[in-house]
């Protein structure tokens, strides 16, 4: 063990002696090693992500949103002349009801209307969207409570003005004051708050379109709620096309439909139905008996969408995975080029140290000595460039989150397989130089200038 450990420290002298070459021989497995760190950890976000956006979009969902032709256009003349033989009334909360009652895989179920104008509350102005859902909502798309509760069934069936918001909200208005209780003005409505949601920190803005929004940003009434006292677009399709609006006056409220540019053509009472099945087995029966129902409610026009946002995900998963192992496979080069490197340069050295090799020998040291000295040599400066490449990817990829906004995540485990990979390398592309070095001839060795 003593004679192994002499061998050790020649090699630590000689690295030592040639300071600069045993850097630049480094250099290859530290950068490789740096690479294949920053690359695990951005595949890692970026799993992480999907996961977040898979959870945000809610498991094992459908999608029912309605297609709204142009209002204006050749296009839309025709298609227009195309459907007005048929009437359709929208996709409308009747459609959500019959939905529950007919398909037997339905877990949970909730309409969704969105609505876009200002939050006004003590002086401050801020744009918002308001949402008008179920309580089953809530729980299709994971959003827990911080403090507060949701809508109650009084509430709910008689569309009474509350509303849960979002973490952004109560930051912007309610910053000093407890929410609970207190009213904001989203339009020309107050509303009471009843609930605050905790603040979901993933930006999935680009998801928006397959059902996932930002959730910190949004106030969330009853949906009968907002076709009471916001808009109804199949009333206002049906009862006043063409006016400038009508006022509707109940018991101790007033308010206005406003029928915006896009009414004529959007008579769609809801924006969209999510459906959560049981089981994800069941996402592609329950979509094709969906299909089936709303285009018989609908009377064969075919005015919805169906779609399956987790399936889409799933996708997005998939492409990331081909796009890291894309990656992972470069970072890779880098570490087999290091390797490369550090043989050749092993090679070089063993030509520039024939006379050091042909002295060991003469003096008694055996084959096995000089192989675990040029061996060890060559897993030292592996394993010292792994060391700083580890250091190199972890602060690359702090970097990259910091500046570049990109979701990564270092885990022990891509650490270690990058050191073990380094230390293998020094082993795999180091024997081959320490076995050519232990079979030089010593008297040859002596004699060679």
């Amino acid at each position: 063990m003593g004679r192994y450990l002499h061998d050790i420290v020649i090699a630590i002298e000689s690295i030592m002696a040639n300071q600069m070459r045993s850097i630049l021989t480094a250099l290859g497995i530290i950068f490789g090693v740096a690479a294949v760190i920053t690359m695990l950890a951005i595949g890692k976000g970026a799993q992480q992500e999907i996961l977040e956006q898979i959870k945000m979009v809610g498991v094992n969902n459908i999608m029912i949103t309605p297609i709204v032709e142009p209002s204006n256009g050749e296009g839309a003349e025709e298609e227009g002349e195309k459907q007005a033989r048929k009437f359709s009334p929208g996709l409308t909360l009747d459609d959500m009801k019959a939905i529950a009652e007919v398909l037997p895989t339905v877990y949970r179920i909730s309409p969704e209307i969105t609505l876009n104008s200002y939050v006004i509350k003590g002086g401050k102005r801020s744009t918002a969207k308001l949402l008008g859902v179920s309580n089953e909502y809530f729980e299709i798309f994971n959003l827990p409570l911080q403090e507060g509760s949701f809508f109650n069934n009084y509430q709910e069936e008689n569309g009474i003005p509350v509303c849960v918001i979002g973490a952004n909200i109560k930051n912007k208005f309610f910053s000093k004051e407890n929410p609970i209780g207190n009213y904001i003005k989203f339009d020309k409505v107050w509303l009471k708050v009843v609930g605050v949601l905790e603040k979901n920190n993933v930006n999935l803005t680009r998801f928006e379109n397959i059902g996932v929004n930002v959730m910190n940003d949004n106030i969330y009434v009853p949906v009968k709620a907002m076709l009471l006292r916001y808009q109804n677009r199949a009333l206002v399709a049906s009862r006043i096309k063409g006016s400038e609006g009508v006022s509707i006056f109940g018991r101790g409220f007033a308010f206005s439909f406003r029928p915006d540019q896009n009414s004529a053509s959007n008579y769609h009472q809801l924006d969209r139905i999510i459906v959560q099945v049981h089981e994800s087995n069941e996402l592609s029966p329950s979509t094709e008996m969906l299909a089936r129902l709303m285009l018989r409610r609908h009377e064969e026009v075919k005015d919805f969408e169906i779609t399956v946002p987790e399936l889409l995900l799933k996708q997005e998963q998939r492409t990331k995975d081909i796009f890291n192992i894309v990656l992972g496979a470069i970072a890779s080069i880098s570490l087999l080029v290091g390797g490369i490197g550090i043989m050749n340069i092993m090679f070089a050295s063993v030509m520039e140290r024939i006379k050091e090799i042909g002295t060991r020998l003469a003096i008694g040291a055996q084959k096995k000595d000089i192989v675990v000295q040029f061996l060890a040599e060559a897993v030292l400066i592996s394993v010292i460039g792994g060391v700083i490449g580890v250091v190199i990817g972890i602060v690359s990829s702090w970097l990259i989150t910091r500046f570049a906004d990109i979701a990564t995540i270092v885990t022990p485990i891509s650490v270690i397989i990058s050191f073990v990979v380094s230390a293998s390398v020094g082993v795999i592309f180091g024997y081959s130089p320490a076995k050519r070095a232990s079979e030089k001839d010593p008297i040859e060795s002596l004699r060679y200038e």
